[in-house]
């Protein structure tokens, strides 16, 4: 059963075609495309990360000091540096076009792309906010009171900004989702949808996974390449859920991982599916990552970028995952 105290620390961003992970030496390595310099060899340099995150082209880390690195895409100001001289940050979060963090304070400081008014300067006087995320082009925040408030983007309708109680935020592509103290899943889109005993939920292009309580999957959305494929509904030993563009991935608990969906770039490569010692999983539009206990990964699929870089996959001290209060 979940605990509303502790949230597993993931070690291991993807962004669109590019991959980021965090070592147990507290640096980072970045692979993959490179043509907004998202994997910029400078800024692996970095020493004392805690946290890495990614945009669609661009790349962020936050350091043991609080301090904060962005590198890559910077066309929206996403990298602004300007924000970068902020020492008290505790939290980092990326939208496709722009970053997010979180303060000691409890207040928030938003940049980049503001088509949709994802980084609206009034949302930014909020101060008791102790959680943030990101969709493609909206920001998500939860506040000490169990409420959340969301901005930008609202093509699809976010009006479950009233929920008491919540104590998770997940930004979607297009949508959020509120996990609350009773673990319902409240879908913020055209239409309602409630799930109870939810534990985890991630989003790929138009398609959603939730993982529930007793280890079982739920998926809905669009299905063409089949990533809502009814067969993989009967796992019921799943421990973390990541999706890509058009494809699903499980990690099950005995280590192994299982992937449906779209497989025009072997993203679901059954080769890779043999593993029996992975402990987390990321997925970028159309690759996947895992990593394994003994601090190496694991990555297949789209390797146009070289996201899936052969070289990199011999690194043995990534950091493994840990557990942080929100």
């Amino acid at each position: 059963m979940i605990t509303k105290k502790k949230n597993q620390h993931l070690n291991v961003a993807c962004g669109e075609s590019h991959s980021v992970v965090l070592l147990s030496d507290k640096t980072i390595q970045c692979w993959g495309d490179n043509d907004a310099n998202q994997c910029d060899p400078v800024h692996l340099t970095f020493t004392d990360v805690i946290r890495v995150a990614c945009g669609f082209k661009h790349s962020v880390a936050l350091t043991l000091n609080g301090i904060i690195h962005c590198w890559g895409d910077n066309t929206s100001n996403q990298c602004d540096p300007i924000h970068l001289t902020f020492t008290n940050v505790i939290q980092i979060a990326c939208g496709a076009l722009h970053s997010v963090v979180l303060l000691t304070d409890g207040t928030i400081r938003c940049w980049g792309n503001n088509t949709w008014k994802q980084c609206d300067p009034v949302h930014l006087t909020l101060t008791n906010v102790i959680q943030v995320a990101c969709g493609h082009s909206h920001s998500v925040v939860l506040l000490a009171n169990g409420t959340v408030q969301c901005w930008g983007n609202n093509t699809n309708s976010h009006v479950h900004l009233t929920f008491m109680d919540v104590f998770q935020v997940v930004g979607s592509k297009y949508w959020s989702f509120d996990l609350l103290s009773n673990v319902t899943i409240q879908w913020c889109g055209n239409s309602q949808i409630t799930i109870t005993d939810a534990v985890q939920v991630d989003h790929g292009h138009i398609h959603s996974v939730a993982l529930l309580s007793n280890g079982t999957v739920q998926c809905w959305g669009n299905s063409t390449f089949n990533q809502c494929d009814p067969v993989h509904k009967t796992f019921t030993d799943v421990i973390q859920i990541a999706c890509g563009y058009t494809h699903s991935v499980v990690l099950l608990s005995n280590g192994t991982v299982r992937c449906w969906g779209d497989n025009m770039y072997n993203q679901c490569d059954p080769i890779h599916l043999t593993f029996t010692d992975v402990i987390q999983i990321a997925c970028g539009v159309d690759h996947s990552v895992a990593l394994l206990s003994n601090g190496t990964v694991r990555c297949w699929g789209g390797n146009n970028h070289n996201q899936c870089d052969p070289v990199h996959l011999t690194i043995t001290n990534i950091m493994l995952p840990f557990c942080v209060l929100w």
